[in-house]
């Protein structure tokens, strides 16, 4: 896919976080988990590291060897029509020089958006110091422009997914975080596990970017959430747990019953295969 086209994903994209409607992102994993998505209505497509990493076969947290991740978004992106954002954790590199080789990278697979999160994994802190998750940022968005590609950066913290201070504290960091990253050159922060509604309604009050909340059985739906201001929504890790889930159930009872009754097929050979027919000509 030419440059030129690949900014124009990403400009639209870009407007989808400026609705209404409020974006809604179901997270896929490969090309026919994406496939489904674009076919039910969605206007773009989120990966999972989670997702992408178990069907690579490593465990999530950029266990993932980073060539066999590119490889599998780019199966991803030329599977659908549609903007892909691809959740690449925390930018697989120590320093921004290396987070800008993976935006080259991920870009040049096909995405126009990225996950990065500011989340450390060991060591004496859990979260990086503010001043260099935005230089990880700044140094994304500056490997976008090189590119040619003003890619969709969603600045995901995690301190709320690690309880990090009192709840008052980690709201006023939030809001800090939120906006040094969005100088930096994000277009759309993420709390990610936040799931308390009013201070979710508080952050996007302050927050001078799009909300991203990830969402799950039990949340409010898209017009609550629309309600507090949020802009963006996405199912994470869900989906594939869903369908892993159900792939356990299924097997345990054919084990346990020594009968095939649970094999009911939610989808035809037909239709899948129908997903990935060719175009008709003309």
């Amino acid at each position: 896919m030419p440059n030129t086209e690949r900014a124009i994903k990403a400009e639209l994209f870009r407007a989808m976080h400026h609705g209404p409607p409020l974006l809604v992102l179901p997270n896929a994993w490969d090309a026919v988990s994406a496939r489904i998505v674009v076919a039910t209505g969605y206007p773009a497509v989120a990966t999972t590291s989670g997702g992408v990493a178990w069907a690579l076969g490593y465990a999530d947290g950029e266990a993932a060897p980073w060539d066999e991740v590119v490889a599998a978004t780019a199966r991803i992106a030329r599977a659908v029509s549609v903007p892909v954002t691809a959740d690449i954790e925390s930018g697989y590199g120590d320093s921004p020089e290396a987070v800008a080789r993976s935006i080259a990278d991920i870009v040049g697979a096909g995405a126009v958006g990225v996950n990065l999160e500011d989340g450390l994994r060991g060591g004496p802190a859990a979260i990086r110091p503010i001043e260099d998750a935005a230089r990880r940022i700044a140094a994304a968005r500056e490997a976008g422009r090189a590119a040619g590609v003003p890619i969709v950066i969603n600045a995901r913290t995690d301190l709320y997914l690690k309880n990090i201070g009192d709840e008052e504290s980690r709201f006023d960091e939030a809001v800090a975080r939120a906006r040094a990253y969005v100088a930096a050159g994000a277009d759309c922060f993420y709390p990610i596990a936040l799931r308390d509604t009013a201070t979710i309604g508080r952050l996007a009050a302050a927050v001078p970017a799009p909300i991203n909340i990830n969402v799950r059985a039990g949340y409010p739906g898209v017009a609550e959430f629309a309600a507090l201001g949020v802009r963006r929504l996405s199912t994470a890790t869900q989906l594939p747990l869903v369908a892993l889930g159900a792939i356990r159930q299924v097997v345990e009872q054919m084990h346990a019953t020594h009968r095939f009754d649970a094999l009911h097929a939610a989808m035809t050979h037909p239709e899948a295969q129908h997903m990935f027919a060719p175009p008709p000509d003309g």
